[in-house]
């Protein structure tokens, strides 16, 4: 599988895994002590092939994510669920398997410029409990593997909803998968 896009990772073991997949080029970060001239690469790998956010699925790889997205507009994201990420000493894109890491970057998400409305999600996340409660974060882990938008906590899901321009129908239609599921598991 050949990538057109230069793969935003944040480090060497990351770059080693995706090249063990995959047939791509990647800009390394460093962790999150991403500079300005890592950044300056982004921006013109962005420019003349365009690039791919594939950081690992924990608090520093969003923060991470987060940073490139604000300075390099119109990147690609990728997603990896962390059960997917886990190591026997940590979690990261490194840990994956290499089918793990294929199926992540064929289900990239492309930010463009449409005239899609932002939802008010926050009744929708009340209603499927994906707010407080026993049962909110499993649900949100669930659905932000089976829309392949990674997993946040409540607020950060709004946004990420959003961001990635899902619709209502989409969400509750996986919604209701997830709970159906639940249903035949109790």
């Amino acid at each position: 599988m050949k990538i057109q896009e230069v793969i935003v990772v944040e480090g060497r073991d990351d770059t080693a895994k995706i090249k063990q997949a995959v047939d791509a080029d990647t800009i390394e970060t460093n962790g999150s002590a991403i500079d300005q001239p890592t950044l300056e690469r982004i921006k013109h790998a962005q420019a003349k092939r365009g690039v791919i956010i594939f950081t690992d699925p924990d608090f520093p790889g969003e923060r991470i994510r987060r940073i490139v997205q604000q300075q390099v507009p119109g990147c690609k994201h990728a997603f990896m669920p962390k059960d997917e990420a886990k190591g026997s000493n940590g979690l990261g894109v490194e840990h994956a398997t290499k089918q793990a890491i294929r199926e992540a970057l064929e289900a990239v998400y492309e930010l463009r410029q449409t005239s899609y409305q932002p939802i008010e999600w926050r009744p929708y996340l009340l209603e499927y409990g994906l707010v407080g409660g026993a049962h909110a974060k499993p649900r949100r882990e669930r659905l932000g593997e089976r829309l392949k938008i990674g997993y946040a906590n409540a607020k950060q899901l709004e946004k990420r909803l959003n961001m990635f321009q899902i619709t209502v129908d989409e969400f509750e239609s996986v919604m209701d998968e997830i709970l159906k599921e639940e249903r035949q598991q109790s």
